[in-house]
């Protein structure tokens, strides 16, 4: 499987591989923090948390970083859409390389489930968290790659 972002030409096939084989044989068994598996070119940052209503979730886009959001236990929607028009929630902050949206109500939504990933490339705009019906408790990985 490859994934190329087609607007940036952004490729990391094997990055995402060795990402995805981590999490599927580890993530059940790790507690919440950062893993590095590449320095902070690859890493993993385990989340527990419990989903909440959409109105209560924010878009966000990264600048510096690929996404693997992948769904350990529980479930949750990740609403997917396009920046172009979107108005910023809040400035790009450098540190965390994270600049929240307002919601346009036009994105796609993902229903993922334990062993179900999405991957998010820094032109998708991505609201994570939300509940797939009633709000239920969700442990994910998500993986950062350097692009």
């Amino acid at each position: 499987m490859i994934y190329v972002n087609r607007s940036s030409g952004i490729c990391r096939t094997e990055e995402i591989k060795k990402a995805l084989a981590y999490v599927r044989e580890n993530g059940a068994s790790l507690p919440d923090g950062k893993v590095h598996l590449d320095g902070d070119k690859l890493y993993v940052s385990i989340q527990s948390y419990r989903t909440k209503p959409r109105e209560e979730c924010k878009y966000e886009a990264h600048r510096r970083y690929i996404d693997i959001q992948y769904i350990i236990a529980g479930r949750e929607i990740i609403a997917v859409t396009d920046k172009a028009g979107l108005k910023e929630r809040a400035p790009y902050s450098e540190e965390k390389d994270v600049v929240f949206f307002e919601d346009d109500k036009k994105g796609t939504e993902f229903e993922l489930n334990a062993g179900d990933y999405v991957v998010v490339f820094p032109d998708d705009v991505h609201m994570p968290k939300v509940c797939a019906g009633e709000s239920c408790d969700v442990k994910k990985a998500v993986v950062k790659i350097l692009i």
